[in-house]
């Protein structure tokens, strides 16, 4: 009987995740594996949403955003019981390995599964808040950067038209990935983000001199992890007296039809993972690391820290004071 694979998405959804499930899914078959799909996350684990991957099942889904097997963050999965009805589940249909796609929550709940039963797993990072320890990358951020930037262009056009100041908040939780590579890439004014410390007396007289110097509008960028979204609308208004209006991009920066990066990335990650549990790895997570991609530990992941590039921040630094 040939060696069977779950592949499951797990945790916030991204883009990249649906082509991320085709590839694993291709992959699986081109190397003499039975895939099966897991639907609803850890939850349909324990509910036994498992089912064996037809070709009708991934097919047309590259484009697609957000994930097709949909996705669930499941309080039930902490009780052992319902860990143990989840290997029955996988045990009755003779599943031993699975790859999930999905972020560090995801690869620490398959890490205590792995633990409580012996099945190996493998995990894909994805996640738009870029934020694994251990890979530059993660699937969704790419998508992400290019929902965000569409969204500042056509804010700049309300800005420049009204002389108007915009704050845009950005996701990405604890991780200021997001607002520092959308603030580079649109040239924004200002940009605040939990890994740099902001000064907002020295911002103040920063564009008093440029709006005495003929700027009419500005662009600032903030992300969601700082929690200055109103502040700082309020604080333009007050201090440099300027019509200042907040735009929450909220859960639109999640969707989108995935770039070409995020379908390449995906392949790589999707058949890296399937090669990790051939080779008999457990609990490897993928990575990809100064333009290599390679496997770390789960514990590395759970223990580590996602440490920013040197040069954005250095880039970013003046854009906060």
């Amino acid at each position: 009987m040939s060696e069977r694979v779950a592949i499951m998405t797990s945790g916030g959804d991204s883009a990249g995740m649906n082509p991320a499930i085709k590839c694993a899914t291709d992959y699986a078959i081109a190397n003499g594996m039975e895939p099966y799909l897991v639907y609803d996350g850890l939850r349909g684990l324990i509910d036994d949403k498992i089912k064996k991957a037809e070709p009708e099942d991934v097919s047309g889904i590259l484009h697609r955003g957000g994930t097709v097997l949909r996705s669930s963050r499941s309080k039930r999965f902490f009780d052992y019981d319902m860990r143990a009805l989840a290997y029955k589940n996988l045990k009755d249909k003779g599943i031993g390995k699975l790859v999930v796609i999905g972020g560090d929550g995801s690869f620490n709940a398959l890490n205590q599964f792995h633990a409580d039963f012996d099945i190996p797993f493998a995990g894909v990072p994805a996640t738009i808040d870029n934020d694994i320890p251990g890979t530059d990358y993660c699937l969704g951020v790419d998508t992400a950067l290019n929902v965000i930037l569409n969204s500042i262009d056509s804010i700049r056009d309300t800005a420049t038209s009204f002389s108007r100041a915009f704050v845009i908040e950005v996701m990405g939780r604890h991780c200021g990935y997001l607002a520092m590579v959308s603030s580079l890439a649109c040239g924004a004014e200002i940009c605040l983000v939990p890994e740099i410390e902001y000064d907002l007396d020295q911002m103040g007289e920063r564009m008093r001199l440029e709006k005495e110097n003929g700027r009419t509008y500005l662009i600032a960028i903030v992300a969601e992890g700082v929690k200055m979204g109103d502040y700082l609308t309020r604080w333009i208004g007050d201090t440099l007296k300027m019509d200042a209006r907040l735009t929450v991009l909220g859960h639109t920066q999640r969707g989108g039809s995935p770039t070409v990066r995020d379908r390449i990335m995906a392949y790589h990650f999707a058949t890296g993972a399937i090669d990790s549990l051939q080779r008999g790895e457990t609990s490897r997570i993928m990575t990809y690391q100064d333009g290599i991609y390679g496997t770390t530990s789960v514990r590395e992941v759970a223990e580590g820290k996602a440490v920013m590039s040197d040069k954005i921040l250095k880039l970013c630094r003046p854009l906060c004071r």
